[in-house]
């Protein structure tokens, strides 16, 4: 059921450090970026690694309310082919809502879910995923 990781976000208070901050770590610019509904920094994103595994950065205000703001706060999205099916899924094996679906745009959707363990898991649609797959093949 899980494909893969699909997108790993680190939470920040200030997207243009840490858009230069990993920008130098890892040598290369974002390939994506999008400003929030004000305009301003909302989220950015850097392909990483030999699979082009992608680790966005995002600005802290688009947490899910009670998101911890100290250590951690990391989500890793799994791409799944069927959202709304793994979601029941997980949520009829005893895993507990952390963020409901929300549809993102360009047919992104994630949801993220507490397994019964006290971990986060996040699930999602993702079309670069499925593009880098089918590329690799």
């Amino acid at each position: 059921m899980l494909r893969g990781p699909a997108t790993t976000n680190f939470w920040t208070d200030d997207l243009d450090a840490a858009k230069r901050w990993y920008t130098e770590l890892l040598g290369i610019a974002p390939y994506f970026e999008r400003p929030g509904p004000d305009g301003a920094p909302a989220y950015c994103e850097f392909r990483v690694g030999d699979h082009e595994h992608e680790l966005g950065l995002v600005h802290r205000r688009f947490a899910p309310d009670g998101e911890a703001s100290g250590v951690g706060g990391a989500i890793l999205y799994w791409h799944v082919d069927d959202l709304d099916g793994t979601l029941a899924k997980l949520l009829s094996m005893g895993a507990k809502e952390h963020q409901p679906r929300i549809a993102r745009g360009d047919r992104f959707v994630t949801a993220s879910v507490v397994d019964p363990f006290g971990n986060i898991l996040g699930i999602m649609t993702n079309p670069h995923y499925l593009a880098t797959l089918s590329v690799s093949r």
